[in-house]
């Protein structure tokens, strides 16, 4: 394929395409639902199929990945994330217990029925 000059540079170009398509897409994902790093990585690994500066950022890239792994994993900050999802979960249920509270809850089995039309 290197030969052909022309077919070459059409599979570049493709490489090039797909790539960018999904590390594009990788990058929405970091906000949007789904796994956007490793999107971005599978992006890198196509550009660096033909492209040495991609080979250099798809390296940046695995390191990244593994430093946010070894943080996932310390128990200290695995005990950190457990208490601060401890707290969330408590002030969520006193909100829902205080605003019950103030407007208060009809349940259905005890609501009143009579003035529902029914044909």
């Amino acid at each position: 394929m290197r030969s052909n000059p022309l077919l070459y540079t059409t599979w570049r170009v493709g490489v090039f395409t797909v790539g960018v398509a999904v590390l594009i897409a990788g990058l929405l994902m970091m906000v949007l639902p789904g796994p956007g790093i490793l999107a971005i990585i599978v992006g890198f690994a196509i550009l660096a199929t033909e492209f040495v500066w991609a080979q250099r950022a798809l390296g940046k890239a695995k390191a990244a990945a593994e430093r946010a792994k070894e943080k996932a994993l310390d128990p200290r900050a695995r005990r950190r994330n457990l208490i601060l999802a401890i707290i969330a979960g408590i002030l969520v249920a006193a909100l829902v217990v205080a605003y019950l509270y103030v407007i208060g809850l009809q349940l259905p089995w005890n609501a009143d029925w009579s003035s529902i039309n029914t044909r």
